[in-house]
């Protein structure tokens, strides 16, 4: 960060240098001193700068943070396996993903059960930044990367000065609050094909309202573990819901992509298992 600093000038001699007195004498009065002086008026003092104005013009900021800068001072690289913070530990700083994946993890009555799994870009550990809390949850590194470590005063910083990074955190702290409602709804769902559906038609408008599309098909990508994250089950027991909504034509599945071909008709059959089930629960 570079400050803007002003020389200090050196004023001339107001009396120059001494002459003579005869010299002084012969030498004719300038045009200004013959004249009585013009009255001046007087002008208000400029107020001065307020410090934060100050700071400002001394330290200009950019208005797009150089991600170099950014990891060359905050970075935190880590390998598949590592713990970046365990639950319960003191928080001082948050974790902002530059490369890599993160799992977040939480015991539940001495199970451990996946929160959410994290990806470029995303901001996890905040609950730090509300200063003495502790870690609510355990992050676990799935692959390689670099995490930004910013603690309370370096985020607070960051946002202040770089408006696109402020609107990125809050659109994902938007979006996770939207998350977290999401798997309320899915936890208060009985019947398993029920909460896959469910997660599966929440994606596909997501998917659709962030590209715009008017088709009644989506396309996404999420991996077995994150959308047994999201439905709070199993991975395999996830797995094997899926392999049933593709045997039935609801979904594709390419790598860990999923293409829904008909979103009403995924909608549909998320009707009828509702109703499956209050049957069931009359019994």
């Amino acid at each position: 960060m570079t400050s803007s600093s002003e020389g200090d000038g050196v004023a001339p001699d107001a009396e120059g240098e001494a002459s003579s007195p005869g010299d002084a004498e012969r030498a004719p009065l300038p045009a200004a001193a013959a004249a009585p002086p013009a009255r001046r008026r007087s002008t208000p003092a400029a107020a001065p700068a307020a410090p934060d104005e100050v700071a400002a013009r001394a330290e200009p900021v950019e208005s797009v943070p150089d991600p170099e800068r950014l990891r060359a001072r905050f970075g935190r690289p880590f390998e598949a396996g590592d713990v970046i913070f365990r639950e319960g530990e003191p928080g001082t700083e948050a974790y902002l993903l530059e490369e890599g994946r993160v799992r977040l993890i939480k015991k539940v009555r001495g199970a451990e059960r996946s929160l959410m799994v994290l990806k470029q870009g995303d901001l996890f550990g905040e609950s730090a930044l509300l200063g003495g809390a502790a870690r609510s949850s355990t992050a676990i590194a799935l692959s390689r990367g670099v995490a930004l470590a910013l603690d309370q005063g370096t985020l607070q910083n960051l946002v202040e000065r770089n408006p696109a990074v402020a609107l990125r955190i809050i659109k994902q702290l938007v979006g996770r609050l939207r998350d977290a409602e999401d798997q309320i709804e899915i936890m208060m769902l009985n019947d398993t094909q029920s909460k896959v559906v469910n997660a599966l038609l929440k994606l596909a408008q997501q998917s659709r309202a962030a590209s715009g599309a008017s088709a009644n098909g989506a396309s996404f990508a999420i991996s077995p573990m994150e959308l047994s994250t999201r439905v709070g089950l199993d991975v395999d027991t996830v797995k094997r819901a899926v392999q049933q909504l593709r045997e039935g034509q609801y979904l594709r599945v390419a790598d860990e992509r999923l293409e829904i071909p008909d979103i009403d008709a995924l909608r549909r059959l998320f009707s009828l298992l509702g109703v499956k089930d209050e049957i069931r629960g009359e019994q």
